[in-house]
């Protein structure tokens, strides 16, 4: 049976299991898909495990065909309690909770808690203390900028700069292993300085780092920067100007790539960042490629200012002398920072009474912090990482709030996606480069 134009809504409503088979002649055929196109809306799920967002997330997209019409992150999925956690634990064993948060910057989660903890105890970590605290947070960046590259890389098919970006990862790790003894997760950094000095030939160490780190980085402008297929999947896509990026309270390199040079670094130095000559990369077009660059250009700026707190390091304590706070002087800090080793408790024992009986009670007990709140920001890989701690006076915090960049961050991927393609989510989430670990914590 052949139908018209004109009675194909009578021919559609009946009934077809009678076994009647309707066609449509002329251009009438592709007038019905079309409408029938329009009216539907797809639903599905992107997730709930993604490798390029560093975690477990979840994207709801509404697409029509291949576009988005609307995105939604559903988080939670690595959800772990540390701020609660933290309220049950001394002050010193709170960084070994935090650390735990964004697993790719754990450096930068204990320095912005012990600032905190530091501020509300009125103290300041000693010189030599500082210029390692800085040392180690910008080899961190480096090896987080890394991963972004690295999984940004292997999301949209490279996985030359897969295999490149954790090669280069590696050089970082293996760094830091070798001068906090873990290579992630270190709780190194401490309330009034750091767990231990530098060890020998540290500066040997991270020389040969440098020099490895300035062979290999122009390699990414040759494999990625000018590549057509890189170009074209990152050029325009995941679109967020400044306005947006500030209604959302976006930071971190998203921001930097609207044009706005906000770095908490030059804009509200912490730890003398004031003395180091580095500059703040941005860039107007405000698009995931952009990012890219950035975090390319960040990676050599870290390099210059880990060159300059080499020149800076002198002779010095490493930890507070403050007898309330630190260890005593007379017992060296093993790497786990109980100071347990048994020589030294020994020694300890037959020289003073008295400190061996603090060590005890700093171990315990923990000690008291001042009744007061504080917020205290730093800048992360990701953007303004800020901790408000609360304090009554106790040994263990009232509250632990963090303000945690990949969180906020990750408001804008809606923005960067509806509109555009299924195939380009990837490409702006990637550029978010949200770690869950820090956004769910």
């Amino acid at each position: 049976m052949t139908t018209s134009h004109d009675n194909i809504q009578d021919a559609d409503s009946r009934d077809t299991t009678e076994g009647r088979v309707y066609t449509v002649t002329g251009g009438d055929w592709d007038t019905v898909l079309e409408d029938a196109i329009h009216d539907e809306r797809i639903v599905i799920n992107l997730g709930p495990q993604h490798p390029s967002t560093h975690g477990v997330l979840r994207l709801v997209l509404e697409l029509e065909g291949e576009t988005v019409t609307q995105a939604r992150s559903v988080i939670g999925y690595l959800h772990t309690g540390i701020e609660k956690n933290c309220e049950y634990r001394t002050w010193t064993q709170g960084v070994t909770f935090v650390t735990r948060m964004d697993y790719l910057a754990p450096l930068s989660n204990e320095a912005a808690y012990c600032l905190a903890v530091e501020k509300l105890l009125g103290i300041e970590a000693p010189r030599r203390a500082q210029v390692i605290r800085v040392l180690l947070l910008e080899i961190n960046r480096i090896s987080s900028h890394l991963v972004a590259l690295a999984t940004g890389g292997m999301e949209l098919g490279s996985l030359t700069a897969m295999t490149a970006g954790f090669r280069e990862r590696e050089e970082a790790l293996h760094l830091l292993e070798f001068i906090t003894g873990l290579r992630m997760n270190h709780a190194f950094i401490r309330p009034g300085g750091v767990a231990q000095d530098l060890p020998d030939g540290y500066e040997t160490k991270v020389r040969e780092f440098l020099q490895v780190m300035n062979k290999r980085l122009p390699d990414y402008d040759k494999l990625l920067t000018g590549q057509p297929i890189w170009r074209n999947r990152l050029k325009g896509v995941g679109y967020l100007p400044v306005d947006a990026c500030l209604a959302l309270g976006v930071t971190g390199p998203i921001l930097r790539s609207a044009g706005l040079g906000w770095d908490l670094r030059k804009t509200e130095p912490y730890l003398g960042y004031e003395e180091y000559d580095f500059e703040v990369p941005t860039s107007p077009d405000a698009d995931s490629f952009a990012r890219y660059l950035l975090r390319v250009e960040e990676i050599h700026q870290s390099l210059r200012i880990i060159n300059q707190a080499l020149k800076k390091l002198e002779p010095g304590p490493v930890m507070v002398e403050d007898q309330k706070v630190a260890w005593p002087a007379k017992l060296t800090i093993g790497p786990d920072g109980m100071g347990n080793s048994l020589e030294h408790v020994r020694k300890i024992m037959g020289q003073s009474m008295e400190s061996l009986i603090h060590h005890f009670k700093l171990v315990t007990e923990g000690f008291k912090v001042p009744a007061g709140q504080v917020y205290v920001p730093v800048e992360s890989p990701r953007g303004e990482l800020g901790y408000h701690l609360v304090s009554d006076g106790g040994t263990r915090p009232v509250r632990v709030h963090v303000r945690e960049p990949s969180f906020v961050n990750l408001q804008s991927m809606p923005a960067m996606s509806e509109g555009g393609m299924v195939a380009d989510v990837i490409a702006a989430v990637a550029s978010i480069d949200p770690v869950m670990g820090g956004c769910d914590r």
